[in-house]
């Protein structure tokens, strides 16, 4: 009793692995996934100090003080192909009496400009520094402009400076990467 009660456990199993969901089983939907990973990266930051801006050996302003960082992460075939839209985010706490224009030029290998974004940062005051956010999002064309860069340029420019001006411009940025495999 006990040997026919293995086979008939063992038929029944056998006959559900042969007529289990293989059927209406489509293979071709395999085309139609799509992984859709999200990348977030720190892109750049810095801390100037209001004395960046005035050269105190020859007393005279400084009123645009730039810095370039590279980006390796764009130039891989594979992450340009992929990319469907990316998001920069900077933060500016500034704590200077006197508002800034803040451009950022990104190029390629060969120093040509592959895309440009630019943002005003409000005035704050040393006792009250004022934060200003800025998302600036890229798609379509813009993209592929964007991944044939490879550094950053990142200028700031201040309207007037003197050597009694007080107070630090800090940034904080990073960049989201929407991806599609």
């Amino acid at each position: 009793m006990n040997k026919t009660l293995y086979q008939s456990i063992f038929l029944v199993c056998v006959c559900l692995f042969f007529t289990a969901c293989i059927k209406d089983t489509d293979f071709d939907q395999t085309e139609d996934i799509a992984l859709t990973p999200v990348v977030e990266l720190d892109l750049i930051y810095f801390n100037l100090r209001a004395s960046d801006f005035f050269d105190s050996i020859n007393s005279t302003p400084i009123l645009t003080v730039s810095d370039t960082t590279e980006i390796r992460f764009l130039d891989d075939s594979t992450l340009q192909e992929s990319l469907k839209r990316a998001e920069f985010y900077f933060k500016f706490t500034n704590s200077i009496p006197r508002n800034f224009q803040v451009d950022f030029q990104f190029l390629s290998e060969t120093n040509d400009t592959t895309y440009v974004a630019g943002t005003f940062v409000s005035e704050g005051l040393p006792a009250a520094p004022v934060i200003t956010e800025y998302i600036q999002n890229v798609e379509g064309d813009d993209i592929l402009s964007l991944t044939q860069a490879n550094k950053v340029v990142v200028s700031v420019t201040i309207p007037s400076s003197n050597e009694n001006l007080e107070g630090t411009l800090n940034l904080k940025s990073k960049t989201t990467y929407f991806l599609e495999y």
